[in-house]
Protein backbone atom coordinates (compact mmCIF):
# COMPACT_ATOMS: atom_id res chain seq x y z
CA UNK A 1 0.00 0.00 0.00
CA UNK A 2 3.20 2.32 0.28
CA UNK A 3 2.16 5.69 1.85
CA UNK A 4 -0.73 7.64 0.41
CA UNK A 5 -1.00 10.74 1.02
CA UNK A 6 2.32 11.46 1.90
CA UNK A 7 4.57 14.54 0.55
CA UNK A 8 8.20 14.92 1.00
CA UNK A 9 10.28 18.21 0.47
CA UNK A 10 12.71 17.22 -2.19
CA UNK A 11 16.00 18.18 0.05
CA UNK A 12 14.33 15.24 2.51
CA UNK A 13 14.16 17.72 5.45
CA UNK A 14 10.76 16.59 6.28
CA UNK A 15 7.48 14.22 5.88
CA UNK A 16 3.60 15.49 5.59
CA UNK A 17 0.92 12.87 5.81
CA UNK A 18 -1.62 15.51 3.73
CA UNK A 19 -5.14 15.39 6.08
CA UNK A 20 -7.52 17.35 3.55
CA UNK A 21 -9.20 20.20 5.32
CA UNK A 22 -5.92 20.64 7.49
CA UNK A 23 -4.59 23.89 6.19
CA UNK A 24 -2.87 21.46 3.72
CA UNK A 25 -2.64 24.17 1.36
CA UNK A 26 -0.39 25.96 3.33
CA UNK A 27 1.88 23.82 4.74
CA UNK A 28 2.70 22.19 1.47
CA UNK A 29 3.48 25.87 0.37
CA UNK A 30 5.56 26.26 3.38
CA UNK A 31 7.48 23.43 2.22
CA UNK A 32 8.02 24.03 -1.22
CA UNK A 33 9.19 27.36 -0.37
CA UNK A 34 11.88 25.80 2.49
CA UNK A 35 13.45 23.96 -0.46
CA UNK A 36 13.36 26.99 -2.93
CA UNK A 37 12.74 30.18 -1.95
CA UNK A 38 9.51 31.00 -3.05
CA UNK A 39 5.53 29.96 -3.20
CA UNK A 40 4.26 27.57 -5.69
CA UNK A 41 2.86 29.76 -8.39
CA UNK A 42 -0.33 28.28 -8.54
CA UNK A 43 -2.49 25.23 -6.22
CA UNK A 44 0.59 23.32 -4.72
CA UNK A 45 -1.89 20.12 -5.53
CA UNK A 46 -1.75 20.81 -8.92
CA UNK A 47 2.48 20.91 -8.68
CA UNK A 48 3.99 18.25 -10.65
CA UNK A 49 7.70 18.93 -9.76
CA UNK A 50 9.38 20.81 -6.85
CA UNK A 51 8.08 18.13 -3.86
CA UNK A 52 8.10 14.42 -3.15
CA UNK A 53 4.52 13.18 -3.71
CA UNK A 54 3.08 10.10 -3.36
CA UNK A 55 0.66 10.04 -6.32
CA UNK A 56 3.93 10.22 -8.04
CA UNK A 57 5.65 7.17 -9.02
CA UNK A 58 9.43 8.98 -9.14
CA UNK A 59 8.63 9.68 -5.38
CA UNK A 60 8.26 6.52 -3.86
CA UNK A 61 11.51 5.46 -3.34
CA UNK A 62 13.01 8.49 -1.42
CA UNK A 63 9.95 8.56 0.64
CA UNK A 64 9.85 4.93 1.17
CA UNK A 65 13.51 5.50 2.20
CA UNK A 66 12.89 8.67 4.34
CA UNK A 67 10.10 7.13 6.27
CA UNK A 68 11.58 3.82 7.20
CA UNK A 69 15.22 5.41 8.12
CA UNK A 70 13.67 8.25 9.97
CA UNK A 71 15.96 10.75 8.39
CA UNK A 72 13.46 13.80 8.86
CA UNK A 73 11.04 14.26 10.88
CA UNK A 74 7.25 12.85 10.25
CA UNK A 75 4.25 15.15 10.77
CA UNK A 76 0.85 15.51 9.94
CA UNK A 77 -2.09 18.32 11.44
CA UNK A 78 -5.63 17.83 12.70
CA UNK A 79 -8.85 20.15 13.01
CA UNK A 80 -11.49 20.44 15.11
CA UNK A 81 -14.07 17.94 13.69
CA UNK A 82 -17.06 20.03 13.54
CA UNK A 83 -15.32 23.45 11.40
CA UNK A 84 -13.78 20.29 9.12
CA UNK A 85 -16.99 19.05 8.22
CA UNK A 86 -18.45 22.47 7.63
CA UNK A 87 -15.63 23.89 5.64
CA UNK A 88 -16.12 20.48 3.55
CA UNK A 89 -20.02 21.25 2.80
CA UNK A 90 -19.42 25.05 2.02
CA UNK A 91 -16.45 24.27 0.19
CA UNK A 92 -17.39 21.43 -2.00
CA UNK A 93 -20.80 20.87 -1.85
CA UNK A 94 -21.75 24.67 -1.65
CA UNK A 95 -19.07 26.15 -3.21
CA UNK A 96 -18.06 26.97 -7.37
CA UNK A 97 -14.31 24.86 -7.62
CA UNK A 98 -11.75 27.22 -8.97
CA UNK A 99 -12.24 25.18 -12.30
CA UNK A 100 -15.46 26.96 -12.27
CA UNK A 101 -17.67 24.12 -12.29
CA UNK A 102 -18.96 21.76 -9.29
CA UNK A 103 -17.29 19.45 -7.09
CA UNK A 104 -17.45 15.85 -8.69
CA UNK A 105 -19.52 17.15 -11.51
CA UNK A 106 -23.20 15.33 -10.93
CA UNK A 107 -22.58 15.11 -7.09
CA UNK A 108 -24.47 17.86 -6.61
CA UNK A 109 -27.59 17.32 -8.00
CA UNK A 110 -27.14 13.73 -6.93
CA UNK A 111 -27.81 15.37 -3.56
CA UNK A 112 -30.53 17.44 -4.35
CA UNK A 113 -32.30 14.33 -5.67
CA UNK A 114 -31.36 12.20 -3.14
CA UNK A 115 -31.19 14.34 0.03
CA UNK A 116 -33.06 17.32 -0.49
CA UNK A 117 -29.97 19.63 -0.40
CA UNK A 118 -30.43 23.25 -2.21
CA UNK A 119 -26.68 25.37 -2.21
CA UNK A 120 -28.53 27.76 -4.31
CA UNK A 121 -26.05 29.61 -7.23
CA UNK A 122 -24.38 32.34 -7.83
CA UNK A 123 -26.64 33.61 -9.75
CA UNK A 124 -28.85 34.05 -6.73
CA UNK A 125 -25.93 34.73 -4.42
CA UNK A 126 -26.16 31.08 -2.77
CA UNK A 127 -29.33 31.82 -1.11
CA UNK A 128 -29.90 28.88 0.60
CA UNK A 129 -31.32 27.62 4.33
CA UNK A 130 -27.83 27.11 5.09
CA UNK A 131 -28.17 24.66 8.09
CA UNK A 132 -31.27 22.73 6.87
CA UNK A 133 -28.59 21.97 3.51
CA UNK A 134 -26.08 21.22 6.23
CA UNK A 135 -27.46 18.93 8.23
CA UNK A 136 -28.80 16.60 5.14
CA UNK A 137 -25.37 16.75 3.62
CA UNK A 138 -24.00 15.25 7.35
CA UNK A 139 -26.96 12.49 6.80
CA UNK A 140 -24.96 11.56 3.06
CA UNK A 141 -21.55 11.72 4.66
CA UNK A 142 -22.64 9.50 7.66
CA UNK A 143 -23.89 7.31 4.67
CA UNK A 144 -20.83 7.45 3.21
CA UNK A 145 -18.40 6.20 5.32
CA UNK A 146 -20.85 4.06 7.79
CA UNK A 147 -22.09 2.19 4.51
CA UNK A 148 -19.99 3.31 1.59
CA UNK A 149 -23.49 4.27 -0.14
CA UNK A 150 -24.45 6.08 -2.05
CA UNK A 151 -20.69 6.46 -2.80
CA UNK A 152 -17.60 5.43 -1.24
CA UNK A 153 -16.39 8.15 1.64
CA UNK A 154 -14.45 11.52 0.15
CA UNK A 155 -10.96 12.02 1.28
CA UNK A 156 -12.62 15.69 2.34
CA UNK A 157 -15.01 14.31 4.64
CA UNK A 158 -13.67 10.84 5.93
CA UNK A 159 -12.13 11.33 9.74
CA UNK A 160 -8.90 12.18 10.13
CA UNK A 161 -7.67 9.08 11.93
CA UNK A 162 -8.57 7.31 8.82
CA UNK A 163 -6.00 9.09 6.72
CA UNK A 164 -3.23 9.60 9.48
CA UNK A 165 -3.91 6.04 10.66
CA UNK A 166 -2.27 4.76 6.88
CA UNK A 167 1.24 6.27 7.56
CA UNK A 168 1.21 3.99 10.78
CA UNK A 169 -0.14 0.75 9.51
CA UNK A 170 2.60 0.62 6.69
CA UNK A 171 5.62 1.21 9.05
CA UNK A 172 5.79 5.23 9.48
CA UNK A 173 5.93 6.82 12.68
CA UNK A 174 5.24 10.46 13.55
CA UNK A 175 7.09 12.59 15.38
CA UNK A 176 4.37 15.61 15.52
CA UNK A 177 1.29 15.88 14.93
CA UNK A 178 -0.09 19.25 15.55
CA UNK A 179 -3.69 21.65 15.59
CA UNK A 180 -4.23 23.68 12.40
CA UNK A 181 -5.84 26.01 15.22
CA UNK A 182 -2.22 26.69 16.43
CA UNK A 183 -0.64 26.39 12.91
CA UNK A 184 1.85 28.97 13.25
CA UNK A 185 3.08 27.15 16.28
CA UNK A 186 3.05 23.81 14.97
CA UNK A 187 5.34 24.35 12.01
CA UNK A 188 7.46 26.15 13.88
CA UNK A 189 8.54 22.76 15.96
CA UNK A 190 8.70 21.01 12.90
CA UNK A 191 11.18 23.72 10.97
CA UNK A 192 13.14 24.03 13.95
CA UNK A 193 13.71 19.75 13.50
CA UNK A 194 13.98 20.06 9.99
CA UNK A 195 17.32 21.21 8.32
CA UNK A 196 16.10 22.96 5.50
CA UNK A 197 17.98 24.84 2.45
CA UNK A 198 16.16 28.26 3.02
CA UNK A 199 14.45 29.70 6.28
CA UNK A 200 10.62 30.39 6.17
CA UNK A 201 9.29 33.78 8.45
CA UNK A 202 5.77 31.91 9.30
CA UNK A 203 4.98 35.10 10.45
CA UNK A 204 4.44 36.40 6.52
CA UNK A 205 3.22 33.18 5.42
CA UNK A 206 -0.02 34.11 3.75
CA UNK A 207 -3.08 31.42 4.22
CA UNK A 208 -3.13 29.78 0.74
CA UNK A 209 -6.98 28.91 0.71
CA UNK A 210 -7.67 27.56 -2.62
CA UNK A 211 -11.69 27.99 -1.60
CA UNK A 212 -11.62 31.19 -0.75
CA UNK A 213 -14.20 33.32 -2.48
CA UNK A 214 -15.84 30.95 -4.90
CA UNK A 215 -19.23 30.29 -2.74
CA UNK A 216 -21.30 31.22 0.20
CA UNK A 217 -20.04 32.36 3.32
CA UNK A 218 -20.98 30.67 6.59
CA UNK A 219 -23.36 32.28 7.68
CA UNK A 220 -24.01 31.46 11.82
CA UNK A 221 -21.85 30.02 14.26
CA UNK A 222 -20.88 26.90 14.77
CA UNK A 223 -23.01 25.27 17.11
CA UNK A 224 -26.50 26.56 15.50
CA UNK A 225 -25.54 23.95 12.32
CA UNK A 226 -25.42 21.32 14.85
CA UNK A 227 -29.00 20.08 16.59
CA UNK A 228 -29.30 17.09 18.72
CA UNK A 229 -29.15 14.65 15.84
CA UNK A 230 -26.26 16.23 13.75
CA UNK A 231 -24.10 15.79 16.94
CA UNK A 232 -25.39 12.61 17.27
CA UNK A 233 -23.74 11.95 13.87
CA UNK A 234 -21.11 13.93 14.10
CA UNK A 235 -19.96 11.50 17.53
CA UNK A 236 -20.77 8.27 14.93
CA UNK A 237 -18.41 9.07 11.50
CA UNK A 238 -15.76 11.24 14.54
CA UNK A 239 -15.60 9.60 17.49
CA UNK A 240 -11.87 8.82 17.10
CA UNK A 241 -10.89 11.88 15.80
CA UNK A 242 -12.77 13.75 19.33
CA UNK A 243 -10.63 11.65 21.37
CA UNK A 244 -7.22 11.17 20.16
CA UNK A 245 -6.58 14.53 18.82
CA UNK A 246 -8.23 16.11 22.09
CA UNK A 247 -11.18 18.10 20.74
CA UNK A 248 -14.41 19.45 22.41
CA UNK A 249 -17.20 17.32 21.53
CA UNK A 250 -19.30 19.30 24.21
CA UNK A 251 -18.90 22.57 22.57
CA UNK A 252 -19.12 23.37 19.37
CA UNK A 253 -18.09 26.64 19.27
CA UNK A 254 -15.16 25.65 21.11
CA UNK A 255 -12.61 25.19 18.28
CA UNK A 256 -9.58 24.85 20.69
CA UNK A 257 -8.40 21.40 21.82
CA UNK A 258 -9.03 20.47 25.07
CA UNK A 259 -5.47 19.08 25.92
CA UNK A 260 -2.58 17.77 24.23
CA UNK A 261 -1.96 14.93 21.76
CA UNK A 262 -0.44 11.74 23.40
CA UNK A 263 1.71 10.84 20.22
CA UNK A 264 2.07 7.06 21.92
CA UNK A 265 -1.59 6.75 21.94
CA UNK A 266 -2.31 8.07 18.41
CA UNK A 267 0.43 5.07 17.20
CA UNK A 268 -0.88 2.26 19.61
CA UNK A 269 -4.88 2.80 18.09
CA UNK A 270 -4.31 4.03 15.01
CA UNK A 271 -1.60 1.45 14.06
CA UNK A 272 -3.31 -2.06 14.34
Amino acid sequence: MGFPGVWMTESESMIYRVVPKCACSTIGQIMYFSDHGEFFDGDIHDAKTGLHKWSRDDSHAPIERAVHDRTAPAFTCVRNPYARILSSFFDKIAGIQRNGRRYRGNLVPQLAQRYGIDVGSPENDFDFDQIASFRRFLLFARDTIRWRRPMEPDIHWSAMSGHISTFIVNGGRYDRIFFTEALNDGMAQVLADARTPHQVDLANVPRFNESEGHGPKRAFKVSEYFDDLSRHLIWEIYKDDFQLFRYDFDDPDNKMPVGDIDLDEVHAKLGR
